[in-house]
């Protein structure tokens, strides 16, 4: 792993550790503030919502800026505001704070997918992305086993505020090893109109809504759901390991074998972890787990391949907008439907999320195929005597698992 993959992994390991600090906390907060599963999980849900608003146009903002000062700016300012959260008076200034924090937050994910796309060759791409998403991975589990692990003994207030500094840690981290860009940005003013024209992009933003929904929802009513101290229950969050793990897995996977192949298998493994979270929830959780971050490299990894390189930066951003969109949106309905129907319910309700998903990934795929091969025929407009040409493009045969390489004949192309 080189410099930019290894600082950019630790930029996220710093902002996932941030933002959802308060999960393991959330019992805690409920009976403080007299909520009920729904009420507090808005302490998660507020970030991660003023997040998605704001990631496209920052996303935008770092064509302009650079990818590297949006980022550094980022993780300094949502580590500041993650060490004074705990000293809110009150719950509606601790949701201000949290509101503001997911605002700083933004540049991190708004900047780093784009930034590895503009730094890597794409046959290296996926495996960059894994990285990301495993210290995405290791930042949420850090940071939830930090307030979990310690809230039964110092309070929530110092739990969050130990994960805050183990958050300012990190941030200077990045600060200091971030190296500098090379390749700059591709400003052009047709690249939102390419992030939201192209089929299996809009397939891509929406599977991510789906995703990370089925995911927060299990993670937000699981200290409702399990029994015991606070520390014993937090260790569920270790299987953020697992996590990690398929992370880098996938997106080796999805380099050699296509996307579109490696998402479906990865949903199918988050509905296998669905179900099993009937028989014993901390099974179902790890196997969710794993199937999540899975699915969320590959999907992340095959947004940032299929983009054109004028277009990177508003692509990522819009697919993180779901992801966010998701996290806040869906965690949400996801913990009302805990509270109207119970475990069983919940888990129905995500399976139809999954499905959906599922049915998106595979209509993409089959697209990107048709492309690939040269299948797909499209007509002239009226009165143009043109006939267009039905090559892929390097980038559509990339994010389809196909080689780019030219065969001179010397040999068959690799």
């Amino acid at each position: 792993m080189n410099r930019l993959t290894t600082s950019i992994a630790a930029s996220g390991f710093a902002c996932f550790a941030l933002l959802y600090t308060p999960q393991p906390v959330m019992p805690q907060i409920a009976a403080e503030y007299g909520l009920g599963p729904s009420g507090a999980s808005l302490a998660l849900s507020a970030a991660t919502l003023a997040l998605a608003v704001v990631v496209v146009p920052i996303a935008m903002l770092s064509e302009r800026l650079g990818r590297r000062p949006v980022i550094v700016v980022s993780v300094l300012v949502a580590a500041v505001l993650g060490l004074l959260l705990p000293f809110a008076p009150n719950y509606e200034v601790f949701l201000a704070l949290r509101v503001l924090q997911g605002i700083a937050a933004a540049g991190v994910p708004a900047a780093s997918m784009a930034y590895l796309a503009d730094e890597l060759e794409k046959k290296n791409l996926g495996a960059a992305v894994g990285a990301m998403i495993a210290g995405n991975s290791l930042g949420g589990m850090t940071g939830r086993l930090v307030t979990g692990m310690t809230t039964d003994w110092l309070g929530w207030r110092h739990s969050v505020l130990l994960a805050g500094a183990f958050g300012l840690v990190a941030a200077l981290v990045v600060v200091f090893l971030l190296p500098k860009q090379h390749n700059r940005p591709k400003r052009a003013p047709s690249g939102m109109r390419a992030a939201t024209r192209d089929p299996v992009l809009l397939s891509l933003y929406v599977v991510a809504v789906l995703l990370v929904g089925a995911f927060i929802s299990f993670y937000n009513v699981a200290g409702f759901q399990l029994s015991g101290p606070a520390w014993l229950e937090t260790l569920v969050f270790l299987f953020y390991g697992f996590g990690s793990t398929a992370a880098a897995v996938a997106g080796r996977l999805a380099d050699r074998y296509g996307r579109g192949r490696v998402l479906l298998l990865c949903i199918g493994v988050l509905a296998l972890g669905a179900v099993a979270s009937l028989v014993w929830v901390p099974l179902g959780l790890a196997i969710v787990t794993a199937g999540f971050f899975a699915s969320h490299t590959t999907a992340s990894g095959w947004v940032a391949a299929r983009a054109p390189s004028h277009a990177r930066g508003q692509a990522s951003g819009l697919y993180l907008a779901g992801f966010y969109l998701g996290s806040s949106v869906g965690g949400t309905s996801g913990a009302t439907s805990y509270e109207e129907w119970g475990w069983g319910g919940l888990v129905l309700v995500i399976l139809g999320w999954l499905a959906l998903a599922a049915m998106l990934a595979q209509n993409s795929s089959a697209r990107v195929t048709r492309e690939s091969t040269g299948a797909m025929v499209v007509l002239p407009r009226r009165g143009s005597s043109g006939v267009p040409s039905t090559m892929p493009t390097d980038t559509e045969r990339v994010s389809a698992g196909i080689s780019t390489t030219t065969a001179n004949g010397s040999g068959p192309p690799s």
